[in-house]
């Protein structure tokens, strides 16, 4: 068969889930009460929703069938020694310790390894992953390549980590105030961008020069091992797994969310290879996800990580993923709609600032605009830009990231090119009469994560003059 640019879905469909269709008033009104803020509004009310990637995957039938061999014994479960088995094969790592989601083995991490004082570098920040490193004491620094924070620079590996400016915190502050580097990939927060395996070594040979650890965030490592093969030289015959396991061989472990890259709706782990550390992290484990054999999920979800993984790393799988998100870009780009480039591997960035360049960064532009297309279209988005961010623990001030986004986040196996020819045309429908969309103010501000739950006013009367 004639392979075409965008081939169709790998996959046929067994079970359809009905979508909600509110209509216009309802949808300004469930906005509203949202407070204008997308994570409020009920799942129920939402047309197309690219809210997030994580747990929104549509499992495979073997891996609905893992459900029904689930072992619920409270310790020494079968499907944690098959997931640990998978775990050991596929990504290398010695012990894995297995937590609810991302942000359990995240937290399990900071609270080992970090003192008050420390600092810890990465390739720009995660909003989950540094609340944990702040909470322990840590100071983050940002090591990524300033081309990263330019929407507009068009890189192949646009994720890497500066060795430079890597150097320049270890003679800051001493190799002994870092006790890891966190190597994210790909780097969500800068539109998925990949991090090259030239950049993984040097990254690794650096830093174990200078007794630190390298501890990949490695939810979306999958991803990343696709761009790896499509665009570095030497890699184009490896195979996705081959890549994985390499990338993985310069680490000494990783948090890992099971709900992106392992294509399931909830579960995570923590790999390290050090003993004594694991040693630690089941004693930490215990307080606070459950038996190191368990860490808060059941036998069967562990099951369906397991199968998960090994489904991942196909190229056919990860190949049309990847595909999905270029396919969305391309028909955005060609109706001018302002991006990151390049294109990630999870999701469309639009650059929000400059969508809506009438707004200050203060009128939270990446916030008006989700709040603005979910009103529209009933497409759910997120913001990523202000809002995100935060504020600096020091001085109280909001950060105020150069990139000011929204993403429109494609969940695993669940969307049609179909779909996503809808998703398009509202955005660029919105981006048409763009100069009517109002900035929003603070309504309720929560201290910590505040883009979960926070809530919000509109500057204008109208969130959408005319609409």
């Amino acid at each position: 068969m004639e392979k075409r640019k965008f081939m169709p879905e790998p996959f046929k469909i067994k079970m359809v889930e009905h979508m909600g269709t509110l209509g216009k008033e309802e949808r300004k009104a469930a906005i509203k009460e949202a407070g204008y803020n997308t994570f409020l509004l009920r799942s129920e009310d939402c047309y197309i929703d690219l809210l997030t990637d994580s747990g929104t995957n549509a499992m495979s039938d073997r891996q609905w069938a893992g459900l029904m061999l689930g072992d619920e014994a409270y310790a020494g479960s079968k499907n944690f020694y098959h997931l640990q088995a998978v775990v050991r094969e596929y990504f290398g790592f010695k012990y894995i310790v297995p937590t609810h989601q991302g942000r359990g083995a995240e937290n399990i991490l900071s609270s080992l390894t970090i003192k008050p004082g420390d600092y810890i570098p990465g390739n720009m920040y995660f909003t989950t992953t540094r609340f944990h490193q702040e909470r322990n004491g840590a100071t983050f620094r940002d090591v990524i390549i300033d081309e990263a924070h330019d929407p507009a620079a068009d890189l192949p590996f646009k994720g890497n980590i500066d060795l430079k400016k890597f150097q320049a915190l270890i003679d800051e502050v001493g190799a002994d105030k870092i006790p890891y580097i966190c190597l994210a990939v790909t780097v969500n927060l800068a539109g998925g961008q990949p991090v090259s395996m030239g950049n993984i070594k040097a990254v690794s040979e650096l830093a174990h020069k200078n007794g630190i650890m390298v501890m990949f965030d490695a939810t979306r490592c999958v991803e990343n091992a696709y761009f790896i093969k499509d665009r570095e030289e030497g890699y184009q015959d490896k195979t996705i797994k081959e890549i994985v396991h390499e990338m993985f061989s310069y680490g000494d472990g990783c948090t890992m969310s099971g709900k992106k890259d392992c294509i399931t709706n909830i579960g995570g782990f923590l790999c390290m290879n050090d003993h004594d550390m694991y040693v630690r992290a089941t004693g930490m484990v215990v307080q606070f996800e459950g038996m190191p054999s368990y860490g808060g999920l059941a036998g069967r979800d562990m099951e369906a990580m397991a199968i998960g993984i090994t489904e991942s790393v196909q190229y056919e799988y990860i190949s049309y993923r990847v595909n999905q998100i270029r396919y969305l870009g391309e028909k955005l780009e060609a109706a001018g709609v302002p991006m990151v480039k390049p294109f990630g591997g999870h999701a469309i960035f639009v650059d929000a600032r400059a969508f809506l360049d009438h707004l200050t960064q203060d009128e939270f532009p990446a916030q008006s605009l989700a709040a603005a297309l979910y009103e529209t279209s009933g497409v759910r988005t997120m913001e990523r830009g202000i809002i995100s961010a935060g504020r600096d623990v020091v001085t109280g001030k909001d950060h105020h990231p150069k990139l000011e986004t929204i993403r429109l986040t494609i969940p695993r196996r669940v969307y049609t090119y179909a779909h996503l020819d809808f998703v398009a045309d509202a955005v660029i429908e919105l981006y048409n009469k763009r100069k009517d969309i109002s900035g929003l103010k603070w309504d309720y501000e929560p201290k910590v994560l505040r883009f979960f739950t926070g809530t919000f006013k509109t500057i204008n009367p109208e969130l959408i003059k005319g609409y």
